[in-house]
C-alpha cells in the first residue's frame, strides 16, 4: 500500500504543489488585500522567464520538425487535420456554450453603465487579418507579440530547409539541438514555478478579488461551470477515443502540470514549454508535438470559443437584443471561432479577439470595456481550456496520422527505451 502511495504522490506531486502554490497565493492575497501587490514581482519574474524563451522555443521546435519531417506527404497530412481538428473542438466548445446561454443567459437582471474610451476605434477586419499573419520588418517577428506570423515564417523556412535535401535537413537537427537545449533550460526554470505562482495569484487576487463579487457573478458562474465541465469530460472523451480507450491515464497523469501553469500564467505560450515536455510523456510523434502545440498556442483556443459565446450573449442582453434565432446562433458560433483563432497567446491577449466581437456585430464603442472585463475574469479558466485542448488535438492528430493503433506502438517503444 505505501508503495503505490509512493508511486502515486512521486506522479502528480509536481502538480499537487502548483496547486497549493496556487491556493496559498490566493489566501494571501485575500488576507492582504491590496499589499499583496508587494509579492507581484516574484510573480511576474517567472512569468517573463518563461516569455523569454517562448520565440526560440517555438522557432526551433517548429523549424526543426518540418525541416526533418519524413516527407512532405507527412508534413500535408498532419496540416491537413491541424485544420480540421482545430475547427471542430472549437465549434463544439462553442455550441455547448451556446446551448448554456440560451437556458441560462448571463445578463439576465444585470444592469451595467460604463464609460466608453475616448481613443476607441472600431476594427477594420480585414487590416486585423494582415497585421494577425504579417510584421512589416523582421526584428518585429522576433517577438512574443508577433507569435503567428513567426509560425507562419518558421514553417516556412522549415519547408524551404527540406527542399534543399540532406543539407537542410543536416541544419534542421542542428536547430534540433537548441530546442532540446530550450526545453532543458524550462526543466529549470520550473523549480521556482510554486513560488512563481503563488505570488502571481496573491497579487492578482488582492488586486481584482473584489470584482468577481460585481455585477459579473452571474456570469462567471455560468462560464466556469461550463468550461470545468468541459474540461474534465470533453478532454476524456478526446483522449479516449485517440488512445482507443488505453491512453487517458496516462493522458491526465502528464496534463496537470501543464493545466496548472496555463490557470496560474494566463498564457498558452508560457505553457508551451512545459506542454511539450507533456506531449512527449504521452508517447505523441515528436514532429506531430513540436508543430501541433506551438501552433495551437495561438491558433487554437476553446476556452477562448466559450467565452466567446458568453460575451456575445451578454452584449446581447445588456443592449436588449433578442439572441435568438438560428442565424443570430449560426453567427454566434462563426464569430466566436474566429475570435478563438485571431487571439495572440498572451495575458491580455483576448482583447484582440473582443474588439473583433464588437466590430463585426457593430455594437457601439461602450460595449468593449463591458466584455473586456468578462475576458480578463474568464482568462485564467479559459488559457487552463485552451492549452489543454492543444495536447488533446496533438493525440487525435497522432491517430489520424499514424493509424488506431499509434498508442499502443508508442507505449512499446517507451518502455523499450526504459
Amino acid at each position: 500500500m505505501s508503495t503505490e502511495t509512493n508511486s502515486a504522490w512521486k506522479a502528480y506531486r509536481f502538480p499537487i504543489i502548483l496547486i497549493l502554490g496556487i491556493i496559498l497565493g490566493c489566501i494571501l492575497g485575500a488576507t492582504m488585500g491590496k499589499d499583496a501587490l508587494v509579492l507581484k514581482p516574484l510573480g511576474d519574474l517567472f512569468v517573463n522567464a518563461m516569455f523569454m524563451i517562448v520565440v526560440p522555443l517555438v522557432f526551433t521546435t517548429i523549424c526543426s520538425s518540418v525541416a526533418q519531417m519524413s516527407s512532405m506527404e507527412r508534413l500535408g497530412k498532419v496540416m491537413k487535420w491541424l485544420v480540421i481538428v482545430f475547427l471542430v473542438t472549437g465549434a463544439i466548445a462553442a455550441v455547448l456554450m451556446l446551448i448554456t446561454v440560451y437556458l441560462f443567459p448571463p445578463a439576465a437582471g444585470v444592469s451595467i453603465a460604463l464609460k466608453a474610451p475616448e481613443d476607441f476605434q472600431a476594427l477594420r477586419t480585414a487590416d486585423q487579418i494582415v497585421k494577425a499573419i504579417t510584421v512589416e520588418d523582421f526584428p518585429m517577428l522576433i517577438s512574443r507579440r508577433a507569435m503567428l506570423p513567426l509560425i507562419i515564417f518558421t514553417i516556412f523556412f522549415g519547408f524551404c530547409l527540406q527542399a534543399l535535401g540532406e543539407r537542410g535537413r543536416a541544419l534542421g537537427r542542428g536547430i534540433g539541438v537548441v530546442a532540446d537545449a530550450m526545453l532543458q533550460m524550462v526543466k529549470y526554470l520550473m523549480y521556482y514555478a510554486p513560488i512563481g505562482l503563488c505570488a502571481y495569484f496573491a497579487a492578482l487576487v488582492g488586486d481584482y478579488g473584489p470584482q468577481l463579487l460585481g455585477a459579473y457573478l452571474r456570469s462567471m458562474i455560468v462560464y466556469h461551470v461550463v468550461t470545468f465541465a468541459y474540461f474534465f469530460i470533453a478532454f476524456t472523451l478526446y483522449s479516449y477515443y485517440a488512445t482507443q480507450g488505453k491512453g487517458v491515464g496516462v493522458f491526465w497523469k502528464n496534463i496537470l502540470p501543464p493545466s496548472v501553469m496555463a490557470l496560474g500564467s494566463g498564457s498558452s505560450n508560457a505553457t508551451l514549454p512545459i506542454n511539450l515536455e507533456a506531449a512527449f510523456n504521452m508517447g505523441i510523434p515528436r514532429d506531430i508535438a513540436e508543430i501541433v502545440l506551438p501552433i495551437g498556442a495561438t491558433a487554437h483556443m476553446e476556452g477562448s470559443c466559450l467565452s466567446g459565446i458568453l460575451k456575445i450573449s451578454f452584449l446581447f442582453g445588456i443592449f436588449g437584443i433578442p439572441f435568438v434565432g438560428f442565424g443570430t446562433m449560426a453567427t454566434a458560433v462563426a464569430v466566436s471561432v474566429l475570435s478563438g483563432v485571431v487571439l495572440s497567446g498572451i495575458p491580455g491577449g483576448g482583447l484582440v479577439g473582443e474588439m473583433l466581437i464588437v466590430s463585426l456585430y457593430g455594437f457601439p464603442p461602450e460595449a468593449f470595456p463591458i466584455i473586456a472585463t468578462i475576458g480578463f475574469l474568464v482568462d485564467p479558466a479559459a488559457t487552463m481550456v485552451n492549452a489543454t485542448g492543444d495536447t488533446c488535438s496533438a493525440l487525435l492528430i497522432s491517430r489520424f496520422v499514424e493509424g488506431k493503433d499509434w498508442f499502443e506502438k508508442a507505449m512499446a517503444a517507451k518502455e523499450a527505451e526504459a
